[in-house]
């Protein structure tokens, strides 16, 4: 039997999009034990899936972990995170190894230079490079995400008139500059004629009371209100899914969902849009065209460095409440 380490620390996006990798070592490789290595804030995100064997978890103490990792005698350690710690941790381990190109150089230039040379591949088929040593190869069945039992939402959580069917709307993220404004959240839903399920963490709980003052009885309020999988629960029970570039995004392409993401600052040839099999799910991906500024950055910032914000204000939400009514 080999033991296979994959090392992904965060987030919740980017441990969702290793789930095509663990699945088909695990598959591939049936005499495989798999371990994964994150961090203990993101392990919900991860404990319920069944191809994992052993899962490794760290607060800030990574020097703990090692000395664990280090009587395991790993034979083979995938680096999904590729930064200074994961190298440590390799490093540590003195193992044979393999990793993928995070195409830093290539996002430089297209962020500050506007030149592109992003290759057309998502993110998760660059992660299969790490196991090539390992004849491992994508299965293409996209991501997988498992609920813990007890986070299984019973419909009757919902109010009486989202029992029956609702638009599950993400409307927080990390980063401001990917975040669709609050004004322009109520003049979309202000449109929509179906039910509407507000999903963020704590920090939105007041941008979305702001919103569903505008609207009223059609919006539920969900922001805080639920775990990470508990809110998985509530998008795997959704007729759409509108969201931001964010982690639940990647959540609902792993339950097939119809996905209209908006784009602000960051671009999809990053090569972070949903990840959906051929025939399963859609993916339509909002974004305003022909703007010099963007991709202002890879990852975001807490206000529009040109102060207009451009990428987010200028969506024209008409024609995509008429798709979302019909």
């Amino acid at each position: 039997m080999q033991k296979i380490l994959i090392i992904r620390f965060s987030s919740i996006g980017d441990i969702v999009l290793t789930t095509p990798i663990i699945r088909c070592l695990k598959q591939q490789l049936p005499d495989a034990e798999i371990h994964f290595l994150t961090k203990e804030k993101f392990y919900p995100v991860i404990k319920a899936n069944p191809d994992i064997d052993h899962l490794h978890v760290f607060q800030d103490d990574l020097a703990s972990v090692i000395r664990t990792l280090k009587k395991l005698d790993f034979n083979f350690v995938v680096d999904l995170h590729r930064n200074l710690r994961s190298a440590r941790v390799k490093m540590a381990l003195r193992k044979p190894s393999g990793t993928f190109n995070k195409l830093n150089f290539k996002k430089w230039l297209i962020v500050n230079l506007k030149i592109n040379k992003l290759p057309d591949r998502h993110i998760v088929d660059r992660y299969f490079e790490s196991v090539k040593k390992l004849g491992v190869v994508n299965d293409m069945k996209g991501l997988d995400y498992f609920i813990p039992e007890e986070d299984i939402l019973n419909p009757g959580n919902l109010p009486l008139s989202h029992q029956e069917g609702f638009i599950a709307w993400v409307i927080g993220g990390m980063h401001y500059t990917k975040m669709l404004p609050g004004e322009k959240i109520i003049e979309l839903c202000s449109m929509i004629n179906k039910p509407i399920v507000l999903l963020g963490n704590h920090g939105d709980y007041d941008m979305a009371e702001r919103i569903k003052d505008h609207c009223q009885d059609k919006v539920y309020n969900a922001c805080g209100l639920y775990n990470i999988n508990q809110s998985a629960s509530v998008l795997s029970r959704a007729s759409v899914v509108l969201t931001n570039d964010t982690g639940l995004m990647h959540i609902a392409a792993a339950f097939r969902k119809e996905i209209y993401s908006f784009w602000g600052n960051t671009i999809p040839g990053f090569g972070m849009y949903p990840y959906l099999p051929a025939g399963e799910g859609k993916s339509h991906i909002l974004e305003v065209a022909g703007l010099s500024c963007r991709p202002c950055s890879k990852i975001g910032y807490k206000k529009c460095p040109k102060k207009h914000f451009r990428c987010m204000m200028d969506h024209d939400l008409k024609q995509l409440a008429a798709k979302l009514n019909a």
